[in-house]
């Protein structure tokens, strides 16, 4: 005799609380594991040592430094385009970066894959391209979860000889590597501007360093560092000076002044820093540095007010 219709139903349920509990754990083991997940089938690391190369090999070698998981702070290691594409890959049709004229389909390396497999901190690194120029583009952890930045190895299919060439300058081509998003909504506002993208082309170097201690050295100093104008200088000067300049412990730069330059700079002229920052060659006719017309009154009054606090121990 079959059994009654509220026998089954009562099994039923009980089989369906036992399978969601179990996907529950099995879940929370994966996130807790972290970078095991991230690592690949059986805890196998999505790069080995034997993959991380003292020495170049090839100019598309991709250069990687700061703090690597496994290795003293400071060391340098290689990776092979063959090493970047043998991780988990991703491909997007991307029709916003500004770097091209129109869509185009990317393929690459996740920031965060690199990060968990490379970075000593894992996913609490911010992330530093820096391109054969010294230009720098940061990724902080909530830049990475919002936007989902990728190392391109492949556009439209191809390989960095087969890349679309630069806009301005030579238009010499973009590679060994760039970044790019699947598609880029700026997350935030600061004085009516927006979130920039961070898409730096001539990437040759990722950096990964504890993000409190990079941004620490150009938080605001002194009493006015909570200043409303100087924490919105802050933060302006955080996603766009910051590619071409920063503190004297950055090493060498793009940009010819360091933080404590700028700030010298803003105490002697600040008329003619704002000048400066909207139209460069205004001022030195030889300036290579892009201008910012778009910048108001507020957002350049806020930059003279947050570099201003770099004044008050006289050091950077």
């Amino acid at each position: 005799m079959p059994p009654p219709t509220s026998a089954l139903r009562l099994f039923g349920f009980l089989l369906f609380v036992f399978s969601a509990t179990a996907c529950c754990w099995a879940f929370a083991d994966l996130r807790a594991s972290g970078t095991a997940f991230l690592q690949g089938k059986e805890g196998a690391p999505l790069i080995s040592e034997r993959m991380l190369r003292e020495t170049r090999s090839s100019e598309l070698d991709l250069e990687v430094g700061g703090e690597l998981a496994g290795l003293p702070a400071g060391g340098v290691r290689y990776l092979t385009r063959e090493n970047l594409k043998a991780m988990p890959q991703v491909s997007y049709r991307v029709a916003d970066d500004a770097n091209f004229d129109g869509a185009v389909q990317i393929s690459g390396v996740e920031l965060e894959v690199l990060a968990h497999s490379l970075g000593a901190g894992g996913e609490k690194a911010v992330i530093v391209a820096v391109c054969g120029d010294l230009y720098r583009a940061h990724y902080p952890r909530a830049y990475v979860e919002t936007h989902r930045p990728v190392l391109v190895l492949e556009i439209n299919g191809k390989a960095p000889e087969g890349w679309p060439k630069r806009k301005e300058g030579s238009g010499s081509g973009m590679g060994p590597y760039l970044i790019s998003h699947p598609q880029f909504t700026p997350s935030f506002k600061i004085l009516g501007n927006e979130e920039e993208a961070q898409i730096p082309w001539g990437v040759v170097r990722l950096e990964f360093r504890n993000e409190e201690t990079v941004f620490a050295g150009i938080a605001p100093r002194g009493a006015n560092a909570d200043d409303p104008a100087v924490q919105a200088g802050y933060r302006i000067a955080r996603q766009n000076c910051l590619r071409c300049h920063g503190p004297a412990s950055f090493g060498r730069l793009k940009g010819q002044l360091n933080w404590a330059g700028i700030a010298f700079f803003v105490d002697v002229s600040p008329k003619d820093f704002a000048a400066y920052v909207r139209n460069p060659k205004t001022v030195a006719k030889t300036a290579e540095m892009p201008g910012n017309p778009g910048y108001n009154d507020a957002t350049v009054e806020a930059l003279i007010a947050y570099f201003r606090t770099f004044l008050s121990k006289g050091k950077s």
